[in-house]
């Protein structure tokens, strides 16, 4: 018969799913540091004994680091998708510019259309309370604050998904984003009716998610990761048409 004996479990294992779960989902993120030993037990509500083994099982498994003198850190769980060789590639062609949008305009349409169907109220709050940040940026003029919410926003329709691998896949690839492999953001601030039109487009895409509307949440990011290629297109051509008139300009110059 496929049956055994139900033991107790240890209170270290429990710490252990717990944080594993907690990692998995999203909620504890690379980099992150954990509370002091005293204060995660007490939350936890077991022993500082426990509470070690527990860490230890973890760190052997690779999801949390000790940094000399400054506490337990979530791991670097995510790392990259890609070869460093192939980042490189992507830094250098458009075309890896253009399959990256046209990549996340697919994922991140579906997932805005899952969030739409599938988000508690808890996660469409949070996605509300980032445009509502990203708002107070735009009326501050301040691109850099705006490029990060940008981020944040996406992630948080994401995470409001409930597809994990999904959101550990899509975390990977705005880090590479962040970095500046594929394109800076900022670089589509050079006019401002673009910083106009890129907020009333995720003000569409939190609109129709706070409506639960699932069709209309996929329209608008697609709408808005459309725009974007398109922005890039253009700012592409515009610089080398600059670099064409620079090199007339130095010829002439010359003569």
């Amino acid at each position: 018969m496929p049956f055994h004996r139900v033991t107790p479990e240890k209170l270290s294992t429990a710490v252990t799913r717990q944080v594993e779960k907690l990692i998995l989902r999203g909620i504890l993120r690379p980099g992150e540091r954990l509370p002091a030993e005293r204060e995660l037990a007490d939350r936890l509500g077991v022993s500082r004994p426990s509470l070690r083994e527990a860490i230890g099982e973890l760190q052997e498994k690779g999801l949390l680091k000790t940094r000399a003198g400054a506490g337990i850190y979530v791991a670097d769980v995510l790392g990259s998708a890609f070869s460093d060789a192939l980042i490189q590639l992507f830094s250098e062609h458009d075309e890896a510019v253009f399959d990256y949008i046209a990549f996340r305009r697919d994922l991140e349409g579906l997932a805005a259309e899952r969030a739409a169907r599938l988000a508690s109220d808890t996660d469409l709050k949070v996605v509300g309370e980032i445009f509502a940040k990203m708002e107070a940026a735009h009326r501050k003029t301040n691109p850099a604050d705006e490029a990060r919410l940008d981020a944040e926003f996406h992630m948080s329709i994401i995470e409001a998904s409930h597809n994990v691998v999904m959101l550990h896949m899509m975390r990977s690839m705005f880090q590479l984003l962040r970095e500046g492999v594929f394109y800076n953001r900022q670089v589509m601030f050079k006019q401002r009716t673009t910083r106009g039109a890129l907020l009333d487009q995720h003000r569409a895409m939190n609109t129709a998610l706070q409506a639960r509307d699932p069709e209309a949440a996929r329209a608008a990011v697609e709408t808005h990761l459309t725009y974007v290629e398109t922005c890039l297109q253009d700012q592409k051509k515009a610089d080398r048409n600059e670099e064409i008139a620079r090199q007339r300009l130095a010829h002439e110059q010359s003569r």
